[in-house]
């Protein structure tokens, strides 16, 4: 078996998005002298499984709604180059969302009926980011969702996880992380956002053009620079200093933007 076109179709690159609130999340909490490996490891292969299935779904399901064409910029996309069927892409979606229910057992477990519903919703809007009778994607609420589940809810989740609550330091770390992980949406969004208007995939940047799109770029990449200052009435500097040392990197790559 060729496993190329399958790992080009999970997108490993996008893995980071995943990984980085489930981090966050755990740092938090043990930076609060409350930290178990074993969730958070659990936590990081659910939230790896649920980014491959959505993208997976994204791959097969864009090329079945006439978003993906011979035209597009990026990477390459299996189902639209025909390196594999769209059905056989969309299995492997269900297979991974099949993976990520079994390392949510043990979280479920720890966690009681937050996780639960948290996990299950996860889940659903994982499949409804491209797929269902209002696909996100495709109404300009891919941000949103990026931001609450990549952000917000992976991070808080995580903490709650190792904590047993919900603490402001959670949510610190999961909108900062949520910024950046939309930003990376936004990216694409920016990219693609030519051939989005023609096939009525109306992301953001679709609906409101190149100069929304950059600025947008911009603010998500400064942004949670900015929030790191609120890290410094809760007495946990080094929070808010650390992350100095990547400002260099959007320096760089804001600019590049702008230039496009």
């Amino acid at each position: 078996m060729n496993w190329k076109p399958w790992i080009l179709a999970a997108r490993p690159k996008t893995l980071s998005a995943a990984a980085a609130p489930v981090i966050a999340g755990a740092a938090a909490a043990a930076g609060e002298g409350s930290f178990t490996l074993w969730p958070a490891l659990f936590a990081l292969l659910g939230a790896g499984a649920i980014q491959v299935a959505t993208n997976f779904f994204n791959d097969a399901l864009d090329y079945e709604k006439g978003a993906d064409t011979g035209e597009r910029l990026g990477p390459v996309r299996v189902t639209q180059t025909g390196l594999i069927p769209p059905g056989r892409v969309m299995r492997a979606g269900f297979l991974s969302m099949g993976l990520a229910l079994l390392f949510g057992i043990p979280l479920v477990i720890r966690g009681g009926l937050p996780i639960l519903a948290l996990g299950l919703v996860s889940l659903l809007l994982g499949y409804a980011y491209t797929g269902g009778p209002l696909p996100l994607a495709y109404k300009g609420l891919g941000e949103i969702f990026v931001f609450l589940f990549f952000g917000l809810a992976a991070t808080g989740g995580v903490y709650y996880l190792e904590t047993g609550r919900i603490a402001s330091s959670a949510l610190l770390a999961g909108a900062q992380v949520g910024l950046l992980a939309t930003a990376l949406l936004a990216v694409n969004n920016l990219r693609d956002y030519q051939e989005d208007r023609r096939t009525g995939k109306l992301t953001l940047a679709a609906r409101f053009g190149l100069t929304f799109g950059r600025w947008e770029i911009a603010l998500l990449t400064f942004l949670p620079f900015l929030l790191g200052a609120f890290w410094f009435p809760q007495g946990r500097s080094p929070a808010a200093l650390l992350p100095l040392f990547s400002l260099p990197l959007a320096f760089s790559v804001t600019p590049a933007v702008f230039r496009t």
